[in-house]
């Protein structure tokens, strides 16, 4: 009876150990139209918050269980999305194809001064200069907030509360979102991958939100549209951690008042 438990004890351990191990899935992009491996194609484990690019060969491997979503994106390729299966886990690699964005021209418009001659009348027509300028606030730890002109200090500070409210209001009920944002922040490969991408995509998928509502976020955070136009994707990433760990700073601080 004894020998019977002890051998039920170690296949349930050995089961238990085998099923904690995480997998893996490997694969290689290729492109759609010839097959040619993609090399430093951007893959992001949505569910896991992990990622990694493919090498010169096209060839990746990241981490993954079954269910998991991996979001594949490249510059000038339409972005995809692909679910794990348990095939793909037991079986081996997978070919992955992502096919080619048709190129479009912006129309750029260019608005010629009418000069007069007289100095005072023409001055007025050149535009201000986009010039950022940036605040901090004593006690809070981040480097600052992002204003259009000096003017708009008051407003910043007046403000300081709405956009972290604004903030909460957007994640309040999506807790998983904000664990996503931790992990995104924790994860190099992630943080590597932000920081040369311009286009806001990657966050998108990660956060489950649209465009409009992640500039609203950062804009609403008192950063400058400036810095929302130019900025990368991993400034973006952690120009909304440090807003959010404002807010939580700030309202311990209104707790503790009341």
């Amino acid at each position: 009876m004894l020998k019977q438990f002890l051998l039920f004890l170690f296949i349930t351990s050995a089961f238990v150990l085998h099923a904690q191990e995480p997998t893996y899935v490997k694969g290689k992009v290729l492109d759609a139209s010839n097959d040619k491996p993609l090399e430093s194609v951007n893959i992001v484990n949505l569910n896991q918050v992990v990622g990694t690019s493919t090498d010169s060969s096209g060839a990746f491997e990241i981490k993954a269980q079954v269910n998991d979503t991996l979001h594949f994106s490249y510059l000038g390729f339409k972005s995809i999305r692909v679910r794990v299966t348990n095939d793909w886990i037991k079986f081996g690699n997978a070919d992955i194809k992502l096919t080619e964005l048709a190129l479009a021209l912006e129309q750029v418009v260019v608005n010629q001064l009418n000069l007069t001659g007289y100095l005072e009348v023409d001055i007025n027509q050149v535009p201000e200069p986009n010039v950022n300028y940036r605040y901090s606030i004593s006690g809070l730890s981040s480097t600052g907030y992002e204003a259009d002109k000096p003017g708009t200090i008051s407003k910043i500070v007046g403000a300081i509360f709405n956009p972290a409210d604004f903030l909460h209001r957007m994640f309040g009920k999506k807790s998983n979102e904000l664990r996503k944002l931790r992990k995104m922040k924790e994860d190099d490969e992630i943080r590597n991958l932000l920081a040369s991408r311009f286009d806001r995509e990657t966050l998108m998928a990660l956060l489950n939100i649209s465009r409009v509502d992640l500039d609203e976020i950062v804009a609403q955070c008192n950063y400058s549209k400036g810095f929302i136009e130019s900025a990368n994707d991993l400034q973006i990433l952690d120009a909304i951690s440090e807003c959010y760990e404002e807010y939580k700073l700030l309202s311990r601080g209104r707790s503790g008042k009341l």
